[in-house]
């Protein structure tokens, strides 16, 4: 059990939801085992998400929305803000991958990475650049992909052990089938002439699931007082009594391989990325500039909402109305504050 003692009084239950393969949860690694301090260098809130956030197991759902509706305290809004103070701390990025499939099809992938251990900027931009040439399955429906795998050889099949050269027929199971036969039922004198002729299509009794037992009773039951020709009669019974075959399994087909060949960061808020704009601290600029707005007015203790819907409150029957505040232009001027140009609408 993870020993974190004081931090979070609700983590994350057996039945917390999957995301769809590809996003949620991916442990970036090489991180310090579990202990209290982990987190406390975040606020008690951020602190608790954190905690319950490294709960989680790979591939379970870790938008804010889905977090929200799990945990007991906090609604979206808190969780989205959360978020965002801990991927500023380093604990979280989005990393966006292009990758090329052994089809030669190409496509973009985004993928959320959690550190427990705090990273600095300069270390996540390293992971990303290491994540070039990783080979991941490729096997998937556009902007999906799942768990890396080593590119490591293919292990080369065991050949198949080859019969010595002084076996012969007499030495095979379907021989010493028919050869039972000739020893157990007096009317069937099988030859071994017989019985390497036959034992071809005894073989094929025994490879559709047979028993040496099954082609013993379809050659002997019923069969009339004298028999002139034992060899002919097991070869008619032989083939008009041959099992079906068996039904074939079909195999799935193996995934097939892609590689990495780019990966650049992506905003936390807006999924825009590195080829359009600068990130940093998991945040494009105008995102950050909303950011700080809206962490100013929680810490000024101002709402930044009119009416607050139950999903973003804490306990689901708890309804407020809010003095309204309006975080455009307050995170224009947090713009205009940091010399930054105005914001420019992205076209959908």
């Amino acid at each position: 059990m993870v020993a974190y003692a004081n931090l979070s009084p609700a983590l994350p239950s057996p039945a917390h939801p999957m995301a769809n393969p590809g996003y949620g949860k991916r442990r970036a690694g090489d991180e310090d085992p579990h202990a209290d301090p982990d987190f406390a260098h975040l606020s008690p809130r951020e602190a608790e998400i954190a905690v319950f956030v490294d709960h989680l197991d790979d591939g379970q759902a870790m938008g804010h929305k889905v977090l929200a509706a799990q945990h007991p305290r906090y609604g979206q809004q808190a969780t989205r803000t959360s978020l965002n103070r801990i991927s500023e701390a380093g604990h979280l990025r989005w990393i966006r991958e292009h990758l090329t499939v052994e089809d030669n099809t190409m496509r973009w992938v985004t993928r959320t990475y959690w550190s427990r251990t705090r990273r600095s900027a300069a270390w996540w931009e390293e992971f990303a650049r290491q994540r070039n040439g990783r080979i991941v399955p490729g096997d998937l429906r556009p902007g999906l992909a799942r768990t890396d795998e080593p590119e490591v050889p293919e292990p080369e099949p065991e050949p198949e052990p080859r019969p010595e050269a002084e076996a012969d027929a007499e030495s095979r199971t379907s021989y010493l089938a028919l050869a039972a036969i000739r020893d157990t039922e007096p009317r069937m004198r099988l030859s071994e002439a017989d019985c390497r002729s036959l034992a071809s299509l005894a073989e094929e009794w025994l490879a559709r699931g047979a028993t040496p037992q099954d082609i013993a009773r379809a050659v002997t039951d019923g069969l009339p007082a004298t028999v002139n020709n034992p060899g002919g009669l097991a070869r008619n019974r032989l083939e008009s009594r041959m099992p079906p075959k068996k039904a074939r399994i079909r195999q799935k087909a193996a995934p097939r391989r892609a590689r990495v060949t780019r990966a650049v960061m992506v905003c936390m808020d807006c999924d825009a990325d590195e080829r359009t704009t600068e990130i940093k601290g998991g945040m494009c600029a105008d995102c950050r500039a909303e950011f700080e707005a809206a962490v100013a007015a929680e810490e000024a203790g101002v709402p930044v909402a009119g009416y607050v819907p139950d999903t973003f409150l804490a306990a689901p029957d708890a309804h407020a109305v809010y003095e309204w505040v309006d975080v455009p232009r307050r995170a224009a001027e947090v713009r205009a504050a940091a010399g930054l140009p105005p914001r420019t609408e992205r076209a959908l």
